[in-house]
């Protein structure tokens, strides 16, 4: 018998999700954060957990000075990201390079998907992207800004004209907003009812947890939650993430470590022949070489494993942003295997 027979064309078109662990030293292809938190309350597990996440929420409502009502808990930003596209479908209108989570939900759920190539300082084409919600009216935008791979916000002016002439929701990701200089849109939801904002606990010491949020008006949450599954936080999780937000002081002290070892990390890697990195606001930074196949491997077979971004941007990779004895690491490796010296 032949499978793929049975299979829906939209899901044997796939590629499935790559999430390989590879065994190495240094460990900088994730964009996890060097920094993590001790479990230290107990969590009882023979009850189900708190189906609507109540003190998880509160807090987060508290920080972020909204409405317990306007958020909605996920198993990770992909979950949210699954349950607005299975609420809302399609089309489906993002730029890429980006994360590629929202193509491949889209796939998956059967829903028609709109690419548009960022455009040479890897910001939106805003004019391609106007004739497309014009001519297109997608249901759902995804936004990662910063964004992921490239590393940059993408100009505030350009996802404000995509949010005035939208007819469809905006989600504007912000994984890596805590790294970021630029200010999150969340107080924007107040005047633009079609804005919805995605968090993620994972890139700040958390990603084991796998908790994310989404922050909208209260209506918007309403439909989503219909299609999340009951339950769908853990115990764990939901403490593990509530003792952690609640310790603000270590969290800014870990936040702000990585921001001051990638501006570290980027001046020395500016100051290398034939190595272009890119400026960021996220955890990690794109850099540009000669030959990212063999760079890759060639770091790869030193311990140290980072990503190979050739295929969405062409010779280049990414490195997160370590430990200051990771990146110092790293940037010997790279210097040796790529045989550059400072300019």
């Amino acid at each position: 018998m032949d499978i793929r027979k049975l299979v829906k064309s939209n899901i044997a078109s796939l590629r499935a999700y790559q999430a390989e662990e590879i065994p190495c030293k240094v460990k900088l292809d994730a964009n996890e954060s060097p920094y993590g938190f001790t479990v230290l309350k107990s969590v009882k597990t023979n009850h189900y957990p708190d189906p609507a996440a109540k003190a998880l929420r509160a807090l987060i409502a508290k920080d972020l000075k909204v409405k317990a009502g306007s958020i909605l808990h996920g198993n990770g930003s992909d979950e949210l990201i699954y349950n607005l596209i299975a609420a809302f479908g399609g089309p489906v209108l993002y730029p890429v390079p980006t994360f590629s989570m929202y193509g491949i939900i889209a796939q998956v759920l059967g829903e028609k998907k709109i690419e548009i190539p960022l455009d040479d300082r890897f910001d939106i084409d805003i004019t391609r992207f106007l004739n497309v919600l014009k001519t297109r009216r997608p249901k759902l935008v995804f936004l990662s800004s910063p964004n992921n791979p490239t590393g940059n916000c993408f100009s505030h002016d350009r996802i404000m004209k995509i949010l005035r002439q939208s007819s469809g929701l905006v989600v504007v990701d912000e994984a890596y907003q805590p790294f970021s200089g630029s200010k999150s849109f969340v107080p924007f939801i107040k005047q633009h009812k079609r804005l919805v904002i995605l968090r993620t606990l994972s890139k700040i010491g958390l990603a084991g947890l796998r908790t994310g949020f989404m922050i909208a008006h209260e209506d918007i949450v309403h439909e989503v939650n219909k299609c999340r599954l009951p339950f769908n936080l853990n115990s764990l999780s939901q403490a593990v993430a509530v003792n952690a937000l609640k310790d603000k002081k270590r969290m800014r002290r870990f936040t702000g470590a990585i921001v001051a070892e990638r501006k570290k990390l980027y001046h020395a890697m500016n100051k290398l022949e034939a190595i272009v990195p890119y400026p960021s606001d996220a955890n990690f930074i794109l850099f540009r070489v000669n030959n990212a196949e063999t760079i890759y491997n060639r770091l790869l077979r030193k311990g140290v494993l980072i990503r190979n971004m050739t295929g969405a941007v062409e010779n280049c990779l990414r490195v997160t942003v370590g430990t200051p004895k990771e990146n110092s690491i790293f940037l010997t490796k790279l210097k040796e295997v790529s045989g550059v010296g400072d300019q």
